[in-house]
Order: C-alpha cells, then sequence, then structure tokens
C-alpha cells in the first residue's frame, strides 16, 4: 500500500497512513490501519470501520479491534482500515487529499476543497478497487465494511447505489444510523406505507432520504429505482441498533422532517426500514433476506455496540 506518512500510536497499533488512492483522479486519503504490521500477501479479510460524525477514525480503529477480538481474528490474515473522512478545518489535512464541509461526507457528497469533486461514494470505491488487486491481496477473500451513526448513513447509502467490484465478495454493516435512503415515496404508517400528504413535508423524497434531485454518482449509473433494489437486495447486507438507543431529542440525530418521516428514534427507523424492505420486496416481486439485530443493553455508543460478543457472533459467526 502507497504510504507518504506513517505514525505508530502505542494504544491501538495502529499506524496514521496516507493511502494514496484514485486512477484518473489521484488523490490522499488518511487512515488508521495495522497494513504496516502485515505481510499484505497474507491478507485474508479486510475490514473496513467508517467513523461518526466527529471524525475520530482512531477511536473506531480500536472499536474494531475489539470487536476482532471478540470474534478470534487476528494476525497477518486480517487487515484493518479506518478511513478517516476530514475537512479542511482538521489538522491532518492537505490539499491533496479530498476534503468536506463537516458532515457532507456522510451523504456521500463531492469533496469541497483540497482535491475537489470526489464524492465519498467514489473513495470507497476506490478503496475497493485497491484491496480488489489480486497482485497486492492474491489470498483476499473477502472485505467487510462498517458504518456507524454517521458513518452507517454513509454505508447505508452506499449499499444501495455503490457500484459493485468485480470478483471481491463484500458485506455491508449498518449500524445505527439516524436515516435511511428510501426508493420511493412510501414512509412508515401504524397501518403500513404511504406518501406523506403533499404540504406535510416538502421534499422528504429528495435526495439523502429519498430518489429525487439523485446525486451525480448515481444519475452517472442510469439505473431506476427497481434495478437499484435488485441489486441492494442481492447484496450482503446486515442492520444492528442498539436496544437501548430509543433518545428522540438526542442532539446528534437528525431530526430534519425527511428523517422524521422514518420514525421517532434509531430504533424505530431501523426496524421501520426493515418493513420497508418486506413491502418493496412484495410490490417489485424482488427477494430479500438482509439481516438485522438489536444489540441488547447499548444506546447510542460505538464503543459498546462494537465490544459486545453478541456483535461479533453475528458478524463473524464461522470464526467462533
Amino acid at each position: 500500500m502507497a504510504l507518504l506518512l506513517t505514525l505508530f500510536s502505542n494504544v491501538t497499533l495502529a499506524a496514521v497512513q496516507v493511502l494514496q488512492l484514485g486512477r484518473a483522479q489521484p488523490y490522499d486519503l488518511l487512515a488508521y490501519s495495522n497494513a504496516d504490521q502485515l505481510r499484505p500477501e497474507l491478507a485474508e479479510r479486510a475490514v473496513v470501520i467508517v467513523h461518526g460524525v466527529r471524525r475520530n477514525a482512531l477511536d473506531y480503529y480500536a472499536g474494531a479491534q475489539q470487536l476482532l477480538a471478540n470474534a478470534g481474528l487476528g494476525g497477518p490474515a486480517v487487515l484493518l482500515i479506518a478511513p478517516n473522512f476530514l475537512s479542511a478545518d482538521d489538522s491532518p489535512a492537505t490539499d491533496a487529499m479530498p476534503l468536506w464541509p463537516k458532515d457532507r461526507w456522510m451523504q456521500g457528497s463531492e469533496s469541497s476543497a483540497g482535491r475537489r469533486g470526489i464524492a465519498t461514494f467514489s473513495v470507497l470505491d476506490d478503496l475497493l478497487a485497491y484491496l480488489a488487486d489480486s497482485r497486492r491481496f492474491p489470498r483476499l477473500k473477502e472485505v467487510v465494511l462498517i458504518g456507524h451513526s454517521a458513518g452507517a448513513q454513509l454505508m447505508q447509502r452506499y449499499a444501495v447505489l455503490g457500484k459493485a467490484v468485480a470478483g471481491l465478495p463484500v458485506r455491508y454493516v449498518i449500524s445505527s444510523p439516524s436515516s435511511y435512503l428510501y426508493l420511493d415515496a412510501n414512509r412508515p404508517t401504524p397501518t403500513g406505507f404511504a406518501p406523506l400528504p403533499g404540504k406535510h413535508c416538502p421534499g422528504y423524497n429528495q435526495y439523502r432520504y429519498g430518489l429525487e434531485q439523485p446525486p451525480a454518482y448515481l444519475v452517472s449509473q442510469g439505473l431506476d429505482a427497481k434495478q437499484l433494489f435488485r441489486r441492494y437486495a442481492a447484496r450482503n447486507v446486515t442492520y444492528l441498533v442498539g436496544e437501548r438507543d430509543t433518545h428522540a431529542t438526542s442532539r446528534i440525530m437528525d431530526h430534519s422532517c425527511g428523517a422524521e418521516a422514518q420514525g421517532r428514534d434509531r430504533v424505530e427507523r431501523q426496524l421501520g426500514y426493515l418493513r420497508y424492505e418486506r413491502f418493496v420486496s412484495r410490490a417489485w416481486a424482488v427477494d430479500i433476506a438482509h439481516r438485522q439485530f438489536v444489540v441488547p443493553g447499548v444506546g447510542h455508543n460505538a464503543a459498546q455496540l462494537l465490544a459486545s460478543p453478541q456483535v461479533a457472533s453475528w458478524l463473524f459467526p464461522s470464526e467462533r
């Protein structure tokens, strides 16, 4: 892996690394990884974990280490990467990196400073393409993409909108996002699903909550909603949310009209979205079988959720 900078942390045994990604438009991406401690040719699984709104990738790296330890995974067979989606105000940022306005990265937006015009979705595409290169990682068998909170907002949308990477099995783990991307105008109601009344919430079906006014990344693919759902349904997706993540007035939860239309809190919104998947599956005759787990005793806390033994067994059952 091309590195411009390597600084080691004694606490997490992580290296701060600047990855060089992109072909047509090369750029740098700050990440925490154990890559320097591995022989790349021995890696069999890559785990990529995306931070929350605070952009604290090192904390998420440490949380993922605990998850892997609980699953009995480690050593040279597991490559762990925690990318950092930075803003221009963050001290590690450089002009060679794509930089986003604070939390805009989490909806897949294009960078507006540094290397401009690079969508967060494209960064994930480039990272997957790098990992899929058998010359670098000849034994790599799968990639597990994990996002929590704001990182899960990005990951849920990427699970729906992300381009396929040939020859590399990918699993998507979506943990406790504030909102979800719906594929039509229907939203949860007490009795099922229905569009919102016209004047109740103008724009509730616009991106990032729906497919109206879609991002350029999606437009370039030329896919309609049914085609997106068919591709998404075929993907290996697991949803997680803490049992106690029910604080409806949390200041770090999305309270926009478009988000409130999906439910009162993160538990309700996630369970509602899984019901929506089944609703669309029946309406469009597309089978879907994504997994969903409620994590006992956990609120909106990434460290606690990732440290849960149940989460390790759900995500890596064959390793235990």
